[in-house]
């Protein structure tokens, strides 16, 4: 039963963050453009990101109306994205990977240089500060070298107070983003070194004037890593994600990992159910058994859901973080951002075929060389 007095203005608002990001698409024919918002176009790839976003400020409200009954909240939502009579595919019930409250270890843990380190260190504290303002890389590097002088040439780094967990490889993949890349390391280096990780970041630039191949540069970083030491995780991270909380544990597991579960430009939602970009990790072992990304993928979007297909296929399940621990902070740019990959979903409909024919097996690239605080990988695809 509706209550429309009681929900009119909830519905009011759903519209005009509709309205607000129509205004914003540039690129989409007004006729088109005027379908999506009224609920009346069929969904293609072009607008999947911008109904998303309509859609992840209906839930945020259906959240925070608490007084007004659960049947008529549900009738408000989804009749707001009926899409030709059909609700578009987002699981309300969507549940994240929560469990039993942990217990961290107390500040007087004792270290043991002949142990393996713990996974929930008393240094890993919560909530962190997120400092987006803009810093030089030589900075950063005098900055975190005279914190810890150990950092080693190309961003190694080993605790010395126990034996590490895990041995992390940091893949981040990037083009014209030079300005991001000393914002993150600030950040990272030291929740990793909170975590007592062993890492290094592998920093790959996409050279030349083709559209952005992101999985074909982790493909890269992933085979340039290997190069240099037996690791056995693999994070692979986007330049202009930044976690918000140090108990978000950037080792692997027996499963593969989604980190970047809740971003600040969708609302701190799950955009689908699917949803595998921003931060992922696996074990070295995952990666080759999927043969890595797939190299097709030219320009913006699809890459993600070919490699979460190829998890599938294999019998994997994804394992996300409990309750807050996967809120990021995206950093803005001011540059226009990657051309979309308008073959994705046609690509994504013969992932499994496509599967052990391209990936780390038919990657060609030619790589160059090294800084100290990360090992930059130029590359012309």
């Amino acid at each position: 039963m509706m209550f429309p007095c009681e929900v009119n203005e909830y519905v009011f608002m759903v519209q005009a963050r509709g309205i607000q990001i129509k205004e914003n698409m540039k690129n989409i024919g007004a006729q088109v453009l005027e379908q999506v918002v009224r609920g009346a176009y069929s969904l293609n790839g072009t607008v999947n990101e911008y109904v998303f976003m309509v859609q992840a400020r209906g839930i945020q409200i259906k959240e925070n109306m608490k007084n007004i009954g659960a049947q008529v909240l549900e009738q408000v939502v989804r009749g707001a994205y009926s899409l030709n009579g059909t609700d578009y595919s987002y699981d309300f019930n969507l549940s994240e990977s929560d469990g039993p409250p942990t217990t961290y270890l107390p500040e007087v843990f004792t270290y043991l240089p002949s142990q393996v380190c713990p996974e929930r260190l008393p240094s890993m504290t919560g909530r962190l500060e997120v400092n987006m303002n803009e810093v030089s890389l030589e900075e950063v590097e005098r900055l975190l070298l005279e914190k810890d002088p150990s950092v080693a040439p190309g961003g190694y780094w080993k605790p010395k107070d126990c034996l590490p967990r895990w041995k992390v490889a940091i893949l981040v993949p990037f083009r014209n983003r030079h300005e991001h890349l000393p914002i993150l390391l600030r950040h990272l280096v030291p929740v990793l070194q909170n975590q007592r990780l062993q890492f290094a970041f592998y920093l790959i630039e996409q050279g030349g004037t083709e559209p952005f191949n992101r999985a074909m540069l982790f493909n890269v970083g992933y085979k340039e890593a290997m190069k240099d030491l037996d690791w056995d995780c693999l994070i692979f991270h986007d330049v202009d994600h930044l976690m918000e909380n140090d108990r978000n544990y950037y080792g692997c597991t027996d499963m593969p990992r989604h980190f970047a579960v809740k971003l600040d430009k969708y609302y701190y939602m799950l955009p689908y159910n699917e949803f595998f970009g921003g931060v992922s990790g696996l074990t070295v072992k995952q990666f080759q058994q999927v043969n890595g990304f797939p190299n097709a993928f030219w320009g913006w979007g699809g890459e993600d859901d070919d490699l979460w297909n190829r998890l599938q296929y294999a019998n994997h399940t994804v394992s996300r973080p409990n309750r807050e621990l996967g809120r990021y902070k995206s950093i803005p740019h001011h540059h226009r951002g990657e051309a979309q990959f308008l073959g994705r979903y046609r690509l994504l409909r013969h992932s499994k075929e496509r599967q052990r024919l391209d990936g780390l097996n038919n990657l060609n690239y030619s790589p160059l060389v090294s800084r100290r605080l990360s090992t930059p990988i130029s590359q012309s695809l």
